[in-house]
């Protein structure tokens, strides 16, 4: 499952709704739905998500983080590193090759590690 689908998935369950109603009120089929909730679809497009928005008729801000967690939910990632150094290339064929093995602890690890690159003025207090 992708963070978006879990996303959808958790709003379908709090407004007591089917994958059928649901997918029959937005205009795609009950297995597209199904498969954008467990992973076996790419991003949806940025009209899907408006049309999710608007059914569930969300506030702005609960709004846009569907929209963000759909950007980081496509299930097949590729990462180009042409014109980075060798390392970079190594170290994301190295995490391809691991991520299933990867515990759930050192997934948030290396994400915290990735938020502090990102931030780095974050760590001051």
């Amino acid at each position: 499952m992708t963070p978006f689908g879990q996303a959808m998935r958790d709003l379908r369950r709090r407004k007591g709704v089917s994958q059928k109603e649901m997918a029959a009120a937005i205009g795609v089929s009950p297995a597209y739905l199904s498969a954008l909730e467990h992973g076996k679809r790419g991003s949806p497009s940025f009209d899907l998500l408006q049309r999710v928005a608007g059914y569930f008729n969300v506030i702005w801000d609960e709004a846009d983080e569907l929209f963000q967690v759909a950007r980081i939910s496509d299930p097949r990632v590729v990462l180009d590193t042409s014109g980075l150094p060798p390392g970079h290339t190594a170290f994301a064929n190295r995490l391809s090759g691991r991520i299933r093995d990867l515990s759930a602890e050192t997934i948030k690890a290396m994400e915290d590690i990735l938020e502090k690159a990102a931030f780095p003025d974050n760590d001051r207090g």
